[in-house]
């Protein structure tokens, strides 16, 4: 795709932004767990990254989507990858059905404060036993009057030691399967809410991941985000956005890990000569380089798409399966040529081969992908 002058000034902001206010402060946020997002939200709020795409009436940009898809790519250049995922599911993951068909009034208290980084949100949908079948989801609201009385767990939830409300996919009719759900904004100060343990991770050690507590939780029927009973939809819709923004920035990990190793090897001498100087190491990062090129071009490609207002439900689904299995093998590839370096926790190889295994699991596993692309093909029964 073709970049603007706006575009290229927007990655140099992010870029700039990452440099100075993530990069230098990864190691410490990695070390305690946790990254202080109601600091660091409000300055990425201050240069527009959390309301690319949404309504200036809300503090949206009301830019297309190529805009996030350059947030996607400069996220990814971040010495860590729980800080972006944190950011992504803010920007991304948890807003998107809100600002697509959320009431004025939840827009104006909810969505307005999550673009200004003023409010940290979480998208709340996996349960201890329903985490890729979303279907199986047991959370309940039942109506009381005018309100839900919510009950139940929700499992892996990203931001979910820090965040001040979210969006919750919740069952609330005794129909089936993904029938009966809805969505509904829930504040973490509603009393009822509690968080049952921050949940220690292989990797993205500085994204804090949450097991939450709902017992008798009450919020007004208001909160409930579009139509009562279109829950599921409106998730899938929500999760669309989740796999593409993932992608971009898997897409700008990879580049930078790949360049990250060739000047090591560049740098490391090895029986009389720079290991880079080794054809076999040169093939294989060959090879990589290719198939990083290509996904990066269908995603840009997707996201051009989706800008247009096309349906790239199957491009976003392909592309998200590609970039797991792609991630983990560059990260594989860039622990063995940095060889005990590598290995080695002090150095960056370590914690990116950490990181990336995520990409295969969250936000819909391979297994998933396959199953949903076999679907579209018309093969199995739905």
């Amino acid at each position: 795709m073709r970049f603007t002058e706006e575009h290229e000034q927007f990655r140099k902001v992010m870029r700039s932004f990452i440099e100075t206010e993530i990069n230098p402060n990864v190691d410490e946020w990695e070390e305690a767990k946790i990254f202080p997002a109601h600091e660091l939200f409000p300055k990425l709020g201050a240069i527009g990254a959390f309301g690319l795409e949404y309504d200036p009436e809300y503090g949206g940009q009301g830019a297309d989507h190529t805009y996030t898809l350059i947030l996607g790519e400069e996220l990814g250049r971040c010495d860590c990858a729980g800080v972006p995922m944190a950011i992504a599911v803010q920007a991304a993951m948890a807003t998107p059905a809100l600002a697509r068909y959320g009431s004025p009034e939840l827009k104006k208290k909810y969505l307005e404060p999550a673009l200004k980084g003023e409010m940290v949100t979480s998208v709340a949908v996996s349960e201890p036993d329903a985490g890729s079948d979303v279907a199986a989801i047991r959370t309940r609201a039942v109506r009381d009057g005018d309100d839900w009385v919510i009950n139940g767990r929700k499992m892996w939830i990203t931001s979910g030691t820090q965040s001040d409300w979210l969006c919750l996919l919740v069952r609330t009719s005794d129909e089936g399967g993904c029938a009966g759900m809805s969505m509904v904004i829930v504040p973490t100060d509603t009393p009822g809410f509690s968080v049952g343990r921050a949940i220690a991770k292989m990797g993205n050690h500085s994204s804090d991941t949450a097991e939450l507590i709902f017992d008798d939780v009450r919020v007004p029927v208001s909160n409930t985000v579009g139509e009562i009973g279109r829950g599921f939809q409106q998730q899938m819709a929500q999760f669309q956005d989740e796999r593409l923004i993932a992608v971009y920035m898997v897409v700008g990990s990879m580049t930078r890990a790949i360049d990250r190793t060739k000047e090591y090897l560049q740098q490391r001498d090895a029986f009389g000569k720079p290991l880079l100087a080794n054809q076999y190491i040169q093939f294989k990062l060959a090879e990589l380089i290719a198939e990083i090129d290509l996904l990066r071009e269908y995603a840009r490609t997707a996201a051009e798409r989706y800008a247009a207002g096309e349906d790239v439900s199957r491009m976003a689904t392909i592309a998200k399966l590609k970039a797991g299995r792609l991630q983990r093998d560059v990260a594989d590839t860039c622990v063995q040529f940095h060889g005990g370096m590598g290995y080695a926790e002090e150095n960056w190889p370590a914690r990116y081969f950490r990181d990336s295994r995520l990409t295969s699991i969250g936000g819909g596993a391979d297994e998933v992908m396959l199953r949903v692309l076999a679907l579209m093909e018309g093969m199995g029964k739905k």
